[in-house]
């Protein structure tokens, strides 16, 4: 997203755009999936004086917007994304912490079952599957 339209969006809103706000965005999209300590490490790189407490209200913002979105990959902090990514399933290994994406049509007939069968939707987007990559699997964690 432009810098022009986030001003605009928030402007709409009422709001201005901050350095801060802008910063915080910019970190979600280069880091791709970042937990709010991930985003404050970041963001300290080139505004040292920015607390953890400006991220953490921050991501709220930006997930209001809807410009980002999180999910829950672990038993800590949510992971933050960009919001006009696609929807995907996120894959994350127990053992080195990879996180990697699949198309969330795999677990289609998943969903449509427990819809069938349970009454329950799945929100597909904020599916999490757990396990051992690949590499880790393999004895390759370098």
């Amino acid at each position: 997203m432009s810098e022009s339209s986030l001003a605009e969006m928030l402007r709409a809103r009422g709001l201005r755009l901050t350095a801060q706000r802008q910063l915080v965005l910019q970190a979600v999209l280069d880091l791709g999936h970042a937990t709010p300590e991930q985003v404050h490490t970041a963001v300290r790189e080139v505004a040292a004086g920015v607390n953890i407490t400006t991220i953490y209200r921050t991501l709220e913002l930006l997930e209001r917007l809807g410009l980002v979105t999180h999910t829950h990959l672990s038993h800590g902090s949510p992971t933050y994304h960009a919001a006009g990514e696609h929807q995907h399933v996120h894959l994350v290994c127990r053992e080195c912490g990879a996180i990697d994406e699949i198309d969330p049509e795999l677990l289609r007939p998943l969903a449509d079952q427990l819809a069938v069968q349970r009454g329950f939707r799945v929100d597909i987007g904020h599916v999490s599957l757990f396990g051992v990559c690949e590499r880790c699997e393999n004895g390759d964690q370098k």
